[in-house]
Parts: structure tokens; sequence; C-alpha cells
């Protein structure tokens, strides 16, 4: 994925945000590397890989969107760090203000960098249920991300809470630019939020979709499938994931996905129905899965006990 090159932006024209935690001793970090995947949309292909030191916590994947007025950030990434270098892409591109961050949910790798883009001047939004999940869960994002990246690229991060809340829809105006938000039902997360650019049919799906990686479960499996059928009627094109390869045809797209699930919720109910306990269920939930995802014995465990202590009270 090429850099889209040019010089590094001159701060004294931006707001005011210095990069604080540089990649390499004494220098300014580079910009994220993003592509243009429509006219006017941008993308950063995140790592698929667990946050360490060595990726600093470039994890997943994050976008923005320049309209003729201003530009919406979607995602704001793992920490301050990654916030910053993302805000020094989007310079390389426009000087348009950032009037907006829309987190797609809840994870860490998500929301974690978004206090660089609210002292941008940008408004925070996301769904009506992130601001509970976050604040219920803040203290051990805050442990995890710091011991698993390390110190260094942690320093200066924060969680913040969402300006604008959204329930059901909503629309932001860029400058003749309208993009489309839309919460569901519980599904990956209790607080998943689409956006959909109108003007190219591109859907930023969050971790409602996941490529490569394998599928992370921290909602409901049978809500996740429903949700999965209900996004296939979205007037999109080509969708962004969460996680794994920028840019992929719209719907088409979400079918590995919903084989995996339905490979989950089938092999779970089998399991509950032969009484097997939850401790060895989880050993072959979904194992003729393993070669089609990476990540999957990290993963597929903890979706395997997600579905059985859910599918157990059906």
């Amino acid at each position: 994925m090429a850099f889209l090159g040019g010089p590094l932006p001159d701060w004294t024209r931006q707001p005011a945000i210095r990069p604080s935690i540089p990649f390499c001793s004494d220098q300014i970090p580079r910009p994220l590397s993003v592509s243009e995947v429509a006219p006017g949309v941008f993308v950063h292909e995140g790592k698929v890989e667990e946050v360490s030191p060595d990726n600093a916590g470039d994890i997943a994947n994050l976008g923005f969107v320049i309209g003729d007025t201003s530009v919406a950030v979607i995602d704001a990434g793992s920490s301050r760090q990654i916030a910053e270098v993302l805000y020094a892409a989007i310079r390389t591109v426009t000087e348009k203000p950032i009037s907006h961050l829309v987190l797609t949910h809840m994870h860490p790798d998500h929301v974690m960098g978004a206090a660089v883009f609210r002292e941008a001047g940008a408004t925070i939004v996301g769904a009506a249920t992130l601001p509970r999940a976050l604040a219920d869960r803040a203290e051990t994002y805050n442990e995890n991300t710091r011991r698993d990246m390390g110190d260094r690229a942690f320093l200066g991060t924060t969680i913040v809470m969402p300006d604008r809340l959204v329930e059901g829809g909503m629309q932001i105006d860029l400058g003749r630019r309208r993009l489309v938000l839309q919460t569901w039902p519980t599904a990956h997360t209790t607080n998943d939020l689409t956006v959909l650019d109108a003007d190219t049919g591109m859907l930023f799906a969050g971790d409602l979709l996941f490529d490569r990686h394998t599928p992370s479960l921290d909602g409901s499996l049978i809500g996740w499938l429903a949700v999965l059928d209900d996004m296939k009627t979205l007037d999109a094109r080509r969708v962004v994931p969460g996680h794994g390869r920028p840019l992929l045809p719209f719907p088409d797209a979400l079918e590995p996905e919903k084989r995996y699930l339905d490979t989950l919720a089938r092999d779970t109910r089998a399991a509950i129905a032969a009484g097997s306990p939850l401790s060895a269920a989880t050993k072959g939930i979904a194992a003729g899965e393993r070669e089609n995802w990476r990540l999957f014995d990290l993963y597929n465990p903890r979706n395997a006990t997600t579905a059985y202590t859910e599918l157990e009270w059906e």
C-alpha cells in the first residue's frame, strides 16, 4: 500500500497537535500509509496481528472521507501515537478541518486515539450504547493495551467519550458529501455502527466484518448472523472491513464471515445437544474453519465459549 507522498504538514497552519511519541528517536513519525480507495475516501490497512510493541497497536483498518468543507475520520486506532500519525496522513492530503470522528464500536484498537481528533476540533460520534460500554471497560482496556504495546507506544493515551450519540440513524454533511450512519442490534458488540458514503457506495463496516482475521465475538452470535443478513440491504457497492484487506466487494465480502459464524452456531448447538461440557466443547467447535482464518487458535476458543454460554439457553 503506497504512502501518499508529500512534505509533512506545516503545523503552524493546522490545529495544534504535535506528535509527542515518535516511532524513531529524535524524528517526527512518518504519517500512516493510506490509499485512496474511492474519490475522496482513504483507508489505512492495519496489520492482522495482536497488539505488540513491534506494531505499536497498528492492527485496525482506519479511514477518512473528504467533503467540500470538512473531513470525517472513521476510527482512531489503538493509541495516541497511532492517531497522531493518522492525523499527519490526513494533512498530507487536505488542509480542510476535521469536523467528525466516528467510532464504529468500543474495542481499544478503534477508539483509544480519539482524544487527538477532539483536540483537532472534531465532534466524536458513536452509538448511544457506546459510552456505557467504554465506561464499564475503561480500566481493563487501559491496563491491557499498555501491557500489550508497552509504555512508550501507549504514552499519552486516554479514553474519551463521544460528544454525539446515534440511536438508529444519522447523517453527516461534509459539504456536498453525505455520510449515512446506522447503529445495529447487538452483534459483534452491543454498540456496532456503520458508515456509508452515499456518493461512492463505500461502506465502513467496522468489526461487523472481518477479513482474514478470525472474527471476534463480543456480543451475540444469533444477533450477528441476523445483522449480516440485514446489512445486505444497504445501498453499498464496496466495503472496508475492520480488519483484513481494506477494500472488498459488497455484499459478497460478508459470505466468508457468515459461513464461519454459521459453523460456530451449528457446532455449538451440536456440542450442547450431545451434553459436552464447555471445557471439552470449545476444542472442537468450528475447528473445520481453522485453515480459513489467521489468529484462529487465539480467537476461536473465546468465540466458542461465548457462543456456548449464549446458545445453551435457547
